[in-house]
């Protein structure tokens, strides 16, 4: 077993400063965070002033600041992309998450990683991000654990697994059904989320094998049982997705990950966690109370059926159970339940989700706002906790680094030294007159209690030896212990330097001769990049063109005919070419059975 120790890092989404405090009070060893534009969520941007105060509060704990920027940049944006990913590095982040490579053009001292939309799904592609000089790949998120191992023993670059959210059902980066709808392009942070409407399964000629089903809407990824094994694997930053989510969702997931994460750290030898810092918080952190469209652990074990949520997109939430009585305007149902006046509940009503609030409980009655479509059978499902959601919301979050502290006295001076949990250190020496002390235990009652009181700093000051003991007052105490964890946080402020930058090595060749409208290749800059490492025919990205017809929009590991059973390979019974309508818009579906991928093409 190798003797190096692996920073292991908790990366959690923010929407904003707020959002960005929350994830790094309860625990995230990094967050990433959008700036104006170039970022993949058009609705989660912040100017670079906010970003500085998340920088500035983060390396505080030694959390890092990833800055994304990764949809793609036209020819005529070039200039403003580079003035903002500039004005990103002089506020301090730690890295520029990117899709296009005209970031590496730019002459920019900072760590590059590649996005997940650079289509990071095999070894040979992330090890040409690793020769080129990126300092981290951010994993696809179908990929099975046997791939992600497989990359991991290719390759010696930092690897980010999502672990928990959204899962976009086409291969990252190279779908474009938002695209094919409207000027709205997921490749330009603007996606309209085509893939969780309703569609009807064809033969393209009249016959309707499944009617208005959300067929391409998958579940939310859940691997928290997983985490052993992509820590084996060789994972190093477990990504929670979700940047448009509230604070609510945030402090709850982020929570439930970090006692997760410290708890396999700490029964590893080879792991440390990536940042410092204890955090507290005042409620129970449960993911099933938090959005989610249903867990799943994808494709992680391989690809199969029972990942899509074909009858809504919406989130359920947790089941409470079946309605096994109604009486007029109130029901019971089959199991106990703490459901509560305020709550919201749900149900599957004809293929689609509706919901209500919870008007009142008595005893076993529940007394919905209203009762239309809750019949004896319909399970319910309650998807809106109020007393859990009020418990987050009004948690006191915090985080603080354990101080050792050392104070000693002479007749006219006091000396005190603080010693964080990273062996960061500050003296300080005043000028004050001291006397013999007359009451030794209650001199160091007040002393102890004076200096633990650390207040609103970031510091928990955990052991005090005192020496030469001697009489202070208790405000002189107060002004040395405030005075000595201002220095210390100052002191830390000044060590934390950013971990590398990138460079780009001329000598690594990309692993494809030829680029097609997939590629998105989108500017000069780019497409510059790609022939020097080796690319002799380049296509013109398919976001500059007018329209994607006859064009394929998407290309996934999720197969419908796998979900529903018919499967090419096992004597499936629906044999006819299959699309997708909705409308007057129509794809059409083609299997790669080789490959056991799906293809979508838009025809019309």
């Amino acid at each position: 077993m190798s003797d190096v120790i692996r920073n292991i890092e908790l990366l959690a989404p923010a929407k904003d400063y707020l959002s960005a405090v929350d994830a790094i009070d309860c625990g995230a060893d990094a967050v990433y965070i959008g700036c104006q534009r170039f970022g993949a969520r058009h609705a989660a941007t912040n100017s670079v002033e906010d970003i500085a105060k998340v920088v500035d509060y983060a390396h505080r704990f030694g959390v890092k600041v990833y800055a994304t920027l990764n949809t793609l940049i036209f020819d005529d944006e070039i200039s403003e992309a580079a003035a903002q990913a500039q004005s990103l590095v002089d506020v301090g982040v730690d890295a520029l998450i990117v899709q296009d490579m005209a970031y590496c053009r730019m002459g920019l001292n900072v760590e590059l990683h590649a996005s997940t939309q650079t289509n990071c799904a095999t070894a040979e592609r992330v090890k040409f991000f690793e020769q080129v000089g990126f300092s981290r790949a951010i994993l696809e998120r179908s990929l099975s654990l046997e791939q992600i191992r497989d990359i991991a023993e290719s390759t010696n670059i930092e690897l980010e697994a999502f672990i928990h959210g959204a899962i976009c059902v086409c291969h990252s980066g190279r779908c474009f059904l938002s695209r094919s709808v409207s000027n709205r392009s997921g490749n330009r942070g603007q996606c309209s989320q085509p893939c969780r409407l309703p569609y009807d399964l064809t033969d393209g000629n009249g016959e309707v094998f499944i009617k208005g089903k959300h067929l391409l809407s998958v579940r939310d990824l859940d691997l928290s049982h997983r985490i052993s094994e992509l820590l084996d694997a060789g994972v190093n930053s477990f990504k929670i997705e979700g940047r448009l989510k509230d604070r609510t969702y945030i402090r709850n997931i982020v929570s439930y990950y970090r006692g997760l994460l410290d708890c396999h750290i700490a029964a590893r030898s080879d792991c440390r966690r990536a940042s410092v810092g204890v955090s507290k918080v005042e409620f129970t952190p449960n993911p099933v109370k938090s959005f989610t469209r249903g867990g799943s652990e994808y494709l992680f074990d391989g690809k199969r059926a029972g990942v899509a949520s074909f009858d809504t997109p919406k989130a359920l939430g947790e089941r409470l159970g079946v309605v096994k009585s109604i009486s007029k305007s109130r029901f019971m149902l089959d199991a106990k339940s703490d459901i509560a006046t305020g709550d919201g509940i749900c149900f599957i009503s004809n293929g689609e989700a509706v919901g209500t609030n919870v008007n009142g409980v008595q005893g076993e009655w529940i007394t919905p706002n209203r009762m239309d479509g809750i019949a004896v059978g319909t399970v319910l499902f309650r998807n809106y906790d109020r007393l859990f959601s009020l418990a987050v919301e009004r948690s006191r979050n915090r985080r603080s680094i354990d101080v050792d502290m050392k104070i000693s006295f002479a007749r006219d001076s006091v000396t005190i030294e603080a010693t964080d949990c990273q062996g960061v250190s500050i003296t300080l020496c005043r000028d004050i007159e001291t006397d013999e002390v007359q009451n030794r235990e209650k001199m160091e009652s007040v002393i102890v209690s004076t200096l633990t009181k650390s207040g609103e700093t970031i510091f928990s000051v955990r052991n005090i030896d005192i020496e030469n003991l001697r009489f202070i007052a208790a405000s002189e105490l107060t002004a040395l212990r405030r005075d000595t964890l201002k220095a210390l946080e100052e002191c830390r402020r000044e060590k934390y330097t950013p971990t590398g930058s990138f460079e780009e090595r001329q000598s690594a060749v990309y692993p494809q001769r030829a680029l097609t409208e997939q590629d998105n290749v989108t500017n000069a800059l780019s497409a510059e990049f790609y022939r020097s490492h080796g690319v002799k025919d380049i296509c013109q990205g398919l976001d500059l063109h007018e329209d994607t017809i006859n064009k394929r929009v998407m290309i996934s590991d999720y197969c419908i005919r796998r979900e529903i059973g018919q499967c090419l390979l096992k004597n499936p019974t629906i044999t006819t070419p299959l699309y997708l309508e909705r409308g007057r818009k129509k794809y059409r579906l083609e299997f790669d059975c080789k490959a056991c991928q799906m293809s979508i093409y838009d025809i019309l």
